[in-house]
């Protein structure tokens, strides 16, 4: 057999003496290249592959040294460890799904959108359910796409008001994980809103301030029992009967906002006889000739845990009222602005009559010269400081009146925004 083909362990034995060695080096480096390239020319290996997906290849040697070589025997040897750390990169592809999508979780939109083009996997994990559980969306034209496919991602809590959503083919199954929902003021078709909200089985918040409605969507929402707080304040487009369904199915609502809709006397009548005994913050406000004493009087018997009363704009009601309201143990918010036929002498017993009442709004009714001498009859109330109505809405009107910097939807900011 050759020299050149004999196996590695079949090679002489070399002493370590003299010149010998330098010899017997430079023999074994040749011997172990010629070995090594003559495996691989057999192998047939793919090297065009290797040198595209793996390291440089680095030429082994064969050292004699030490101990080892006082049994003949050869050790290959290797790069020390200090250099090997020093020559060895990061690379994100080694960190474990968990950990790339806790910091996923701290990227901006913009920034987790352009990254999930990088790869598949930076694709998956950017579009994973636990980063697109609260998105804001606020103030954005032509959504219709995002939209559809955010509410694909399973997101929990979703802020869209003042939006435009055109047409909306939304055709996924099953239903949305939806639990908080904003779309006040938006522009969405009701066919749109419908497929939305015909699939929402968990909602607790939700705003649809100022929509045209259907009877399909009132219909839906009484699909959400744990809903809490309810906003439909300026919606049109839904019936009494539908309303009176929905109020019956959802007895968890705390705190409804149902002013100045679109409704007639029937629909105030739907209101005050199906609202749940548990509603602590109701606001009534805008029926000038729809709301009147006796709805009062069922209202005042069907909820005896009212907090905050808002009938603000019913011109019907007069001084006869405030017997029944008294009933209300528990009242500390009264809203009584532009009820004109309410005379500044009635008011002045109101101190007496609610002696938990703290705050009391009288906009229209009291003139700005009068406001001293009510103040001083009711020295621990608040007069005229709310000239808005917070109930069920997910940003008061007072916040955005004066900081349109704050993005809350229910005193909590959404994760991911979408910044202008």
């Amino acid at each position: 057999m050759p020299r050149e083909g004999m196996p590695l362990q079949a090679l002489p034995c070399l002493t370590l003496q003299g010149s010998m060695l330098s010899q017997s080096k430079r023999i074994n480096k040749r011997k172990s290249r010629g070995i090594l390239s003559e495996g691989l020319d057999t192998e047939c290996t793919p090297t065009e592959l290797i040198q595209q997906w793996s390291p440089s290849h680095k030429q082994q040697r064969l050292i004699s040294k030490g101990k080892e070589n006082d049994c003949n025997h050869f050790v290959l040897a290797r790069r020390s460890r200090r250099k090997e750390e020093a020559t060895s990169g990061f690379s994100w592809d080694h960190l474990p799904d968990e950990l790339l999508l806790r910091i996923l979780f701290y990227l901006p939109l913009q920034d987790l959108l352009r990254m999930s083009i990088v790869c598949k996997r930076w694709h998956r994990l950017a579009f994973d359910d636990s980063l697109w559980r609260s998105v804001d969306l606020e103030g954005l034209t032509h959504i219709g796409p995002a939209l559809q496919q955010v509410l694909k991602t399973g997101v929990h809590r979703l802020r869209c008001p003042r939006s435009f959503v055109e047409e909306l083919d939304f055709t996924g199954e099953g239903p949305l994980q939806m639990v908080q929902m904003d779309l006040s003021s938006s522009i969405i078709p009701t066919s749109a809103l419908e497929s939305i909200i015909c699939r929402c089985r968990e909602l607790e918040y939700l705003s649809l301030e100022g929509l045209q409605l259907s009877d399909m969507i009132i219909s839906s929402l009484s699909k959400n029992p744990n809903l809490l707080q309810l906003n439909l304040s300026g919606c049109s487009g839904f019936s009494a009967p539908a309303l009176a369904d929905m109020l019956k199915s959802c007895s968890s609502i705390e705190q409804l906002n149902i002013s100045w809709c679109d409704f007639n006397n029937n629909h105030v009548k739907s209101v005050v006889s199906n609202l749940s005994s548990g509603v602590t913050h109701l606001n009534l406000s805008g029926y000038r000739e729809s709301l009147t004493l006796d709805d009062v009087k069922v209202l005042v018997a069907r909820c005896p845990l009212i907090q905050t009363l808002d009938l603000s704009d019913s011109t019907l009601l007069v001084a006869d009222c405030f017997p029944v309201l008294k009933q209300l143990k528990y009242l500390l918010h009264l809203s009584l602005s532009r009820c004109y036929h309410i005379h500044l002498a009635a008011l002045t017993d109101l101190g007496k009559m609610f002696p938990m009442l703290c705050l009391l709004d009288v906009f229209g009714v009291v003139q700005n010269s009068h406001l001293p001498s009510l103040k001083k009859e009711m020295p621990h109330v608040s007069i005229n400081s709310r000239p808005f109505s917070s109930i069920a809405r997910p940003t008061p009107a007072s916040r955005l009146a004066g900081c349109l910097g704050d993005r809350t939807m229910w005193n909590r900011k959404c994760q991911l925004r979408f910044k202008l």
